[in-house]
């Protein structure tokens, strides 16, 4: 009786190609799969072939190949195989190499990949312990079980200085979006991350939520995906803000430009979701079950904004409010690696920030925490002064890819929401703070000379 020599078939080509590039891109999978995969269990020649370079240099060198050197491989070393195999060997590296995302289901394809393989190995102890058993050889027929069992358990110890050197040398793909502001985007290489969490802080009134929708405009116009969660503003009120940072018109005037707005936006190669929920009455649970739903109906999802983070309902219930908002911050930096894309909020000042002339992190509500899971920082602050003249002062107050401690001065204009920054001009926050402090004493002095001659 001939026994079917098991493969991966019935898992599908699309299976067996993100399993070939998981051995290729990932090292300690490729060690652990590596004692129980049998590259026979590939349907095609050109899998087999290309898993079997890859095995086989790791057995000789005693490293994982890099893509350079497996290239090299796959141009001088396939003389034994006929010119199709050849060809398509060649072309699935070429796929490999120039495939922008990461293997999608990833996590999938390495349980299903070494249970597979795993029973198989299994398997072959068992076959093996029934000739054991014959001869009584109870204590082999343990050891082989044994060994069998170990095969293929988790490897991963951690970054390994030596073996995963080349990984250090890799370009990591960040892919920025861009802020739209020229001086922060050189700041922070092009703008935020995928995984990256970005926060914007003002007092109260200071234009915290329109920034935001700034940064979800000018995402959109870059192709990009947006979900806008909003807990304060209903959603038809931040579609209009849109509606106005996008097209340039005023907020009075949007419902008599209906066909211009139409016209201006039709066309725009990306898109925006606005989930409105109650105040406090979604945590990032909820947020996370819609973005599921979301992806679960292939809705690309490029950039998330949360408007804005204090406002979320905790997940589970703490003694100090500082302890919440803590928490609720690390899950949307959590939320931004898990959907791999920068995530936007913002947060609001103590009552000190409502008249400063310059926000830091010092005054940062409730929790200073905040600021630790944070990989960019910025705050804006608007005087009475600056709002008569629709100007504004960004500090930036943390930047994990560059420089901080910038204060650039602002153009806000809230009737169209047009937000500039504009170049940085040497100004510091101990510098800008005295020279407030200048200016009061001489509106004091003048106040107190206007006085004593109206006593005249």
């Amino acid at each position: 009786m001939i026994k079917d020599t098991p493969t991966f078939a019935h898992y599908g080509k699309s299976f067996q190609e993100k399993l070939t590039r998981l051995v290729l891109d990932d090292r300690q999978f490729a060690d652990q799969i590596g004692e129980v995969i049998d590259v026979g269990f590939f349907e095609t020649k050109y899998l087999q072939v290309f898993n079997r370079k890859i095995f086989d240099y790791k057995e000789k060198y005693g490293t994982h190949p890099t893509r350079s050197i497996l290239e090299t491989i796959l141009r001088t070393d396939l003389e034994n195989e006929n010119d199709l195999v050849k060809q398509q060997v060649r072309e699935f590296f070429v796929r490999a190499q120039t495939a922008k995302e990461e293997v999608k289901d990833s996590d999938y394809v390495k349980e299903h990949a070494l249970e597979f393989c795993k029973k198989q190995k299994l398997k072959e102890a068992m076959i093996k312990s029934v000739e054991l058993l014959k001869d009584n050889s109870f204590e082999k027929i343990k050891s082989t079980l044994d060994d069998a069992l170990k095969l293929g358990i988790d490897t991963d110890f951690g970054y390994d200085y030596f073996l995963d050197f080349e990984k250090r040398f890799e370009l990591k793909a960040r892919n920025p979006v861009s802020t739209g502001w020229k001086e922060i985007d050189g700041i922070t290489h092009g703008g935020l991350g995928k995984g990256e969490l970005g926060v914007v802080v003002a007092p109260t009134g200071a234009g915290k939520s329109m920034a935001l929708v700034h940064l979800g405009s000018q995402a959109i116009k870059q192709g990009c995906n947006v979900v806008h969660y909003t807990l304060e503003l209903q959603d038809k009120v931040i579609g209009n803000r849109y509606d106005a940072c996008i097209t340039g018109y005023g907020l009075n005037a949007l419902f008599g430009l209906k066909d211009e707005i139409y016209e201006k936006i039709k066309d725009m190669s990306g898109s925006l979701i606005i989930k409105e929920y109650p105040t406090k009455s979604a945590s990032t649970q909820t947020l996370r079950a819609h973005l599921e739903k979301l992806r679960k109906r292939e809705v690309p999802i490029d950039m998330i904004i949360m408007d804005y983070g204090d406002l979320l309902r905790p997940v589970s219930a703490q003694k100090e409010k500082r302890n919440e908002l803590e928490s609720i911050y690390e899950e949307l930096r959590g939320i931004a690696q898990e959907y791999e894309c920068p995530l936007w909020t913002a947060s609001q000042t103590n009552r000190a920030g409502i008249n400063a002339e310059i926000v830091d992190m010092s005054l940062i509500s409730e929790a200073f925490n905040k600021c630790f899971v944070a990989d960019f920082i910025c705050s804006i602050s608007r005087t009475v002064e600056h709002k008569a003249s629709n100007t504004a002062r960004m500090f930036v107050a943390k930047n994990r890819n560059g420089v901080d401690g910038l204060i650039y001065p602002m153009y806000m204009d809230t009737r169209n929401i047009e937000l500039k920054v504009l170049p940085h001009q040497g100004d510091t926050p101990s510098s800008i703070a005295t020279v407030t402090a200048k200016e009061q004493r001489e509106k004091l002095k003048e106040k107190y000379k206007e006085f004593k001659e109206a006593r005249k």
